[in-house]
């Protein structure tokens, strides 16, 4: 029997991420992603937004919440799991996703604002009078 668990999302922070640490000392981050589906019905433009929380291990989790903050856009790949626990008495379930690739995407908000090279105006050509 073949099985295959495999996903690919890319869509904006909801929140900042939040990082743990393991006993044995392995960095785990967790963050949401919200992914939009834009579809027509009856002649009208319509959006659905879904929600995903992320878990990032290791090093990219810890190099996920230097970098990223909410609003953020990524791609997101990995695989689905689903997490069991009971509450209260009541037995709860989530499935997420555990990546393992985590691709940061456009540019972290604010840093036209900070000064970075793109906000500069670029240099203007010299003119010595060549018609060409």
């Amino acid at each position: 029997m073949v099985a295959f668990n495999r996903v690919i999302l890319a869509g904006n922070l909801t929140r900042d991420p939040e990082t743990r640490f393991t006993p044995a000392g392995l960095a785990v981050t967790g963050f949401s992603i919200a992914v939009n589906h834009r579809y027509k019905s009856n002649n009208e433009l319509k959006k659905e937004t879904s929600f995903f929380d992320v878990v990032v291990f290791g090093k990219m989790g810890e190099t996920c919440a230097e970098y990223l903050s909410k609003g953020r856009p990524v791609l997101v790949e990995g695989r689905l799991r689903q997490r069991s626990w009971e509450s209260d008495g009541v037995k709860r379930s989530k499935i997420e996703v555990v990546a393992d690739n985590v691709q940061f995407l456009g540019s972290p908000r604010g840093a036209a604002a900070e000064g970075s090279a793109a906000a500069e105006p670029a240099p203007e050509a010299p003119d010595d009078d060549i018609p060409f």
